[in-house]
């Protein structure tokens, strides 16, 4: 059987741009679908083929005529969505496939996939679940039973069972296919250095539950950790690539796993620089963890402090206090570790609390701030309790970089404002 992947292209749309002209900086990091290469990992006794559309501005109908997939998997996010059903629609206008849809936005609102240019909708950690229904395909067996996955009955609701995540569900022994995406590899970098940038999974899951977040959709709140020895071997995997980005919601949500991962690492004998995802808590916890992933080769970390107030962090379910935060921050500047910090701006926000905000990642000296915009994704607590007050449906504009709730200000002043405080930071970067 001929499997074909596809990581949709950069699609969302910009209010601020459209109706303002306003610009601001972008995305400075562009990275591999991981997701695709782990499913891919999964299926070697298959043809399988992936084409990042991200990396490649055109090229699937080429793709579909030469190789003609017999499937064909697309993933996406929450602002992809429409653009999976455009890919999939086409797919099924050129050839008799079976299109199958995963990601985080399927498994978060699996309903808005259910349409006949669809065929099944992987829901959750699929490389498992992918595998089962290509066996149940190519033997003929029924797929109406696999957990995790939904044959799609358009006009109807859909249903399926749910899977039960364990470790089983990670496959190890199954290491990604990084070579699938190798015609790609020189366009997966830090833009602003140039610096080639590897993907590797530590971790699935996190076992907080923030109100704006939709990672637990993805292992059923569970959190799994791989082994020690199959990171290293993914690390090595990716040959003499100098920075290794794990690509987990939370690196270090286990912090015996990171410690003894930490050990392998240098026994290994291993030189990179790695990027890794933690809470301010875990920094503030167990600072001796962090100077010991220093010595092997940490070198940036992304911190969700999300806000400055506790109060609006009681809002968010961050468990987290900005007193910890400001601990955090000074661990990781003794220790000389970038912090790369996320905040989340909400359409709330005054012209007050603008400025605080900016001046907040200024006394901090924040060495790379994120600005998002607190945005009710589908499948978030966020979502369930804000979506009465939502005004723009258009998923195309969930980005984290629209406003789809009412702004406090004036529509075109908060953009202005939230252009202004990006830009003015962003300009100040030295990484």
């Amino acid at each position: 059987m001929r499997i074909l992947l596809v990581n949709p292209p950069n699609c969302g749309r910009s209010i601020p741009e459209e109706q303002y002209g306003i610009d601001s900086f972008r995305q400075i990091m562009k990275g591999e679908p991981l997701a695709l290469e782990a499913l891919a990992g999964n299926l070697e006794e298959y043809e399988v083929k992936i084409i990042d559309l991200k990396a490649v501005s055109d090229g699937l109908m080429q793709v579909l005529s030469e190789f003609k997939p017999e499937v064909v998997g697309i993933t996406g996010t929450t602002c992809e969505a429409k653009t999976v059903l455009s890919i999939a629609a086409s797919v099924k206008e050129f050839l008799d496939a079976t299109v199958v849809v995963g990601g985080i936005h399927a498994s978060s609102d699996p309903q808005f996939f259910n349409t006949t240019a669809i065929d099944y909708i992987v829901i959750g950690l699929g490389k498992a679940s992918f595998r089962e229904l290509i066996d149940a395909m190519e033997t003929g067996r029924g797929t109406r039973c696999i957990p995790g996955i939904a044959r799609t009955e358009a006009g109807k609701s859909l249903s399926w069972i749910s899977r039960n995540y364990s470790m089983s569900d990670l496959v190890e022994e199954r290491p990604p296919r990084y070579d699938l995406v190798e015609e790609y590899r020189e366009s997966y970098t830090l833009k602003t250095l140039d610096f080639r940038i590897g993907y590797v999974t530590s971790a699935l899951g996190c076992p907080y539950h923030c109100s704006f977040c939709v990672m637990a959709n993805i292992t059923g709140g569970r959190y799994l950790t791989h082994k020690a020895e199959t990171i290293v071997r993914d690390i090595g995997l990716l040959g003499d690539i100098p920075i290794i980005r794990f690509a987990d919601a939370n690196t270090f949500g286990n912090v015996r796993h990171a410690s003894e991962l930490c050990e392998r690492i240098q026994d290994a004998g291993i030189i990179k620089h790695f990027v890794i995802d933690v809470r301010s808590d875990t920094i503030v916890g167990h600072p001796g963890l962090f100077q010991e992933w220093k010595k092997a080769g940490l070198r940036t970390v992304v911190v969700g402090f999300e806000e400055i107030s506790d109060w609006k962090l009681v809002l968010m379910d961050k468990k987290n206090t900005v007193a910890t935060n400001s601990e955090a921050i000074a661990i990781l500047h003794d220790l000389g570790i970038t912090i790369v910090g996320d905040f989340i701006v909400s359409p709330s926000y005054s012209e007050v609390e603008f400025e605080s905000l900016s001046r907040y990642v200024e006394e901090n000296q924040i060495d790379l701030p994120m600005f998002s915009i607190m945005t009710p994704l589908p499948g978030s607590p966020l979502f369930e309790s804000m979506k009465d007050e939502i005004v723009n449906h258009d998923l195309d504009y969930y980005t984290l970089t629209n406003a789809v709730l009412p702004t406090r200000l004036e529509e075109k002043v908060f953009y202005e404002h939230y252009a202004h405080l990006v830009n003015t930071h962003m300009a100040k970067v030295k990484l």
